[in-house]
């Protein structure tokens, strides 16, 4: 909806049983976002594995694996705890695991259920090798390979060839996986461009591959990340991608609309949020500043995220509290109206709560715990 006259706006009428902010789940939306996802996989013969982090719920993780997820992937070593106490059975830990203290966690683990873990160095395989000895088990490994967003991971190519050969030595783990994640595909504006992208990480790793067979080693699975480079994994399962693991697309936000891979009504998430104050022309404050939309801004849109329904608006400014949003004259916005956010960046929003609200058709239908807030260990 998008004013005129600058008549006043009252946005979401109705919604007063809403105490803001409140983190709003459309699950309409969200039910279609996972549909599709695995159909995209199904349809590509690939395997999806997603990212967690995102949700940090046990109850979405489910809907996934229902859906057809063959298993789910974590960020951190807590995450994969909390996901294994909600009944995950198959966890990828895509994050080196270092430290005794961090080992003894995963040999619990290892214990229970079935875990892999990505590396980019010798000392990490290692301790995870000793481990695997203790355990008399040989431990998943994921070899994680640089594909452009200078993170972790070696070379593609030789270099990577040459850890994944010193690492297959090792007696208590196993190369399952060839791994990246092209999270630059986020900086680019156009589809086109996130598909070159999505081309240039298949390949990093399919070069690693053809490397390493050369050399009598053969990695059979190659993982690809990233959610908009998984719009294209049609074209990457033809050259030979067997798994991928995106995390944001079962909630959307604006790092992916502003790039043309979704439409808003592929924006599961919203941030409510009231106007508690009118100070000066040209500026209103929302109650939710930093600690609510997160700090994250955008390389394509101005502001800490978008508000659909008056896209004129940006919200200019966060303090910890709050927002301070840039009003233009034709709009009129007014002490107790409500405004509904699309976050530039969902996962960042989902970490600084407790739960979300799942809403229906205006009702709320459930509250989805966010089971692993917090677990950065």
């Amino acid at each position: 909806m998008k004013p005129k006259g600058g008549a006043v706006v009252r946005l979401h009428s109705g919604q007063e049983t809403l105490d803001t902010p409140s983190i709003v789940i459309d699950l309409d939306r969200l039910d279609a976002n996972l549909k599709r996802t695995a159909e995209l996989a199904a349809t590509a013969g690939v395997r999806l594995r997603p990212h967690t982090k995102t949700h940090k719920s046990v109850w979405i993780a489910q809907e996934q694996l229902r859906h057809g997820a063959s298993g789910i992937t974590v960020a951190k070593l807590g995450e994969a705890e909390v996901m294994a106490e909600g009944g995950m059975d198959d966890i990828l830990i895509a994050y080196p695991i270092v430290g005794r203290l961090k080992l003894e966690r995963l040999a619990r683990l290892l214990q229970r259920i079935q875990v892999s873990v990505s590396v980019d160095s010798y000392e990490v395989a290692k301790g995870l090798s000793d481990l695997g000895e203790h355990l008399k088990l040989r431990v998943p490994l994921y070899v994680d390979v640089n594909s452009g967003l200078n993170r972790c991971g070696k070379e593609p190519g030789e270099e990577t060839a040459e850890l994944a050969l010193a690492i297959a030595k090792l007696p208590g783990i196993r190369l399952a996986a060839l791994m990246t994640h092209a999270g630059q595909a986020y900086s680019k504006s156009r589809a086109d461009d996130c598909l070159e992208v999505a081309l240039a990480e298949a390949e990093a790793l399919l070069e690693s591959q053809r490397v390493l067979r050369r050399l009598g080693v053969d990695v059979p699975d190659i993982s690809v990340g990233s959610t908009p480079t998984s719009k294209f994994i049609g074209a990457l399962a033809g050259l030979g991608v067997t798994e991928m693991r995106p995390g944001a697309y079962v909630f959307g936000d604006g790092s992916q609309l502003y790039t043309g891979l979704i439409e808003e009504e592929e924006c599961a998430m919203s941030i409510y949020a009231t106007v508690v104050s009118t100070p000066r022309p040209g500026t209103a404050i929302i109650d939710s500043g930093s600690k609510t939309l997160s700090n994250d801004s955008s390389a394509h849109r101005r502001g800490f995220g978008i508000i659909p329904e008056l896209p004129d608006i940006y919200v200019e400014r966060l303090s910890e509290e709050h927002g301070v949003l840039s009003v233009p004259e034709e709009v009129t916005l007014q002490i107790g109206d409500t405004v509904a956010i699309i976050p530039n960046h969902c996962c960042a929003v989902t970490n600084l709560h407790d739960r979300l609200l799942g809403m229906r058709k205006g009702q709320i239908e459930r509250i989805i715990t966010v089971d692993a807030r917090g677990k950065v260990t």
